[in-house]
């Protein structure tokens, strides 16, 4: 039963990271694209925006593909990982809760990620 758990796991974190990365790169599922997250990336004091937007739709994609596949996991982790430290900077001034838009939502995932990179992907990955 862990390995189902530990696919699940990684299916759906891998499946959401693909879609974040999506809306970052092409504004897809409601996304503003490169240029309009890197606007967004800019206000809030990371540059060059646009380049940062790119990267971090990249690796949210890579990621979230090679988490999700459990194909080199401890990459894909280490992928998510890095955003998720970065979403934690951005939030940090709002505190912990989410309900005031701070940490608790990326520091969650970060715990996730990890947590399986050091547990393992299971036996439903394509290289464990």
């Amino acid at each position: 039963m862990m390995d189902l758990g530990l696919l699940l796991i990684r299916v759906v974190i891998g499946l959401l990271f693909i879609g974040h990365g999506a809306q970052k790169l092409f504004g897809w599922f409601g996304g503003y694209g490169p240029k309009g997250t890197g606007g967004w990336m800019e206000s809030v004091g990371i540059k060059p925006g646009v380049a940062m937007a790119v990267l971090s739709g990249l690796m949210e994609l890579i990621g979230g593909l090679l988490f999700g596949a459990g194909l080199l996991t401890v990459v894909g982790a280490v992928l998510i990982a890095l955003t998720m430290l970065g979403a934690m900077k951005v939030h940090a001034k709002n505190g912990l809760w989410s309900t005031a838009g701070g940490i608790e939502l990326p520091l969650i995932i970060l715990v996730v990620v990890i947590g399986v990179a050091l547990t393992g992907a299971g036996d439903y990955a394509l290289i464990r």
